[in-house]
């Protein structure tokens, strides 16, 4: 499995001086041409899904698709939600997979900002996920004709990024020097004065959205001035539209040769970024640095007292429809033993999205209310265990005693 923390990752490239980049994803073509293209170069990845483009897919498919290609990936990945614009996205990006989440509340005043990104922090950090903020406002620009959407940038306020940090906890910070979302006719003019003064304050990994359309040099200074985190879609988007333009002008009418070579068309331009982001061959020395991403099954087998199947299906129906809710939680599975002489008839299967979870799930209300009025009272005679779920290829490194980790006699 090479899904791994990406506040490793992150922290690596870093100070290592080098760069992700983050690839959105708006099709398995996508998807397919970026994996293909970071285990080419050699490089870690980020795999983004951006809120604003949730209309182009089905998102709990797509999702699903890219969280498994993540952990096959025989390099580095992470899996990241952009621009989420509430905490019900966050919370649903959490739930369908992503061990990463930048919340976007930069139009807001900075105040409101910062008590929303606070409560994003809050939720995220308890089920081990780390959060992206952003202080000052990334215009953009219409795709059809580069002309620029009527929002005006607001470059990221020096004084604000660090009170911004200081109140969220936010851990890396997206800032506005400068560049745009999509197309533009114009010349990035980037504040690399204000980028490093903005560094001096937070000393933490910063993000740069708009990566379309930067220069070599570019590149290279914006990581001399501590960025980690490079967002890029527009040129893969237009790479693929070129290609499947040329197969219609040669007179392709077939689906398969009208996208013919798509993916590799894509693939060519994620690796050319990977060079420059001087992320490419880092594969390795990365894998080593950072913490591969588990999630954990919460397993509890037990032995209804009761034989009355009303009750016990009121437990079972109110459980899985409110523990499913829980942030953190991935799945909720109830199961019966097929062993008519099995001490332990029912189980639940509860995978949470990283071991902080355990915690959180706890002490949760939605825990602590369900399982005070409709579990134990009915559940006494039960077994709880915790497992960390591991690919083969993670089996050689771990300790002997980490498949099982917890016992305990509760929920």
């Amino acid at each position: 499995m090479a899904m791994v923390h990406i506040k490793d990752l992150l922290y690596h490239a870093y100070n290592n001086r080098y760069a992700v980049g983050a690839f959105e994803i708006v099709s398995l073509d996508f998807l397919q041409a970026v994996i293909d293209a970071a285990e080419k170069a050699r490089s870690p990845v980020i795999l983004n899904i951006v809120e604003p483009h949730f209309g182009l897919y089905d998102l709990e498919s797509l999702m699903t698709a890219v969280v498994n290609a993540a952990k096959r990936a025989s390099v580095p990945v992470a899996v990241h939600m952009d621009h989420c614009g509430s905490l019900e996205t966050v919370q649903t990006a959490i739930r369908l997979g992503c061990n990463s989440v930048m919340f976007d509340a930069a139009t807001e005043s900075f105040p409101v900002n910062v008590e929303l990104t606070r409560n994003v922090v809050t939720m995220a950090h308890a089920c081990g996920i780390p959060v992206e903020g952003e202080i000052g406002y990334v215009t953009g620009f219409a795709v059809e004709n580069g002309e620029p959407q009527p929002e005006a940038p607001v470059y990221t306020s020096i004084e604000e990024a660090k009170a911004y940090i200081d109140k969220t906890g936010v851990d890396f910070l997206a800032v506005s020097i400068g560049t745009v979302h999509g197309r533009t006719k114009t010349k990035h003019r980037l504040d690399y004065t204000r980028l490093s003064r903005i560094q001096e304050k937070v000393n933490i990994p910063c993000v740069i959205h708009g990566g379309t359309g930067l220069t070599d040099r570019q590149f290279h200074k914006l990581i001399d001035h501590g960025v980690a985190k490079i967002n890029y879609y527009t040129v893969l988007a237009d790479a693929m539209v070129k290609k499947v333009q040329a197969n219609i002008n040669r007179g392709e009418i077939s689906y398969q040769q009208i996208f013919a070579e798509v993916r590799e068309t894509i693939a060519k331009e994620v690796q050319r970024c990977m060079q420059l982001l001087n992320s490419a061959g880092r594969a390795a020395e990365v894998l080593i640095q950072c913490q591969p991403w588990h999630n954990v099954e919460h397993v509890i087998v037990y032995q209804p007292s009761t034989d009355d199947q009303g009750i016990i299906q009121e437990m079972l129906y109110k459980g899985k429809q409110d523990l499913s809710k829980i942030p953190g939680v991935l799945d909720v599975q109830i199961g019966r033993s097929v062993d008519s002489n099995s001490r332990y008839t029912y189980c639940w299967l509860i995978r949470f999205a990283h071991e902080d979870v355990l915690e959180s799930y706890k002490n949760h209300p939605t825990h602590v209310a369900y399982a005070d009025q409709y579990f134990r009272p009915i559940a006494a005679d039960r077994m709880t265990t915790d497992y960390e779920m591991i690919d083969t290829l993670d089996w050689r490194e771990m300790p002997s005693h980490a498949s099982a980790a917890r016992v305990a006699h509760s929920t």
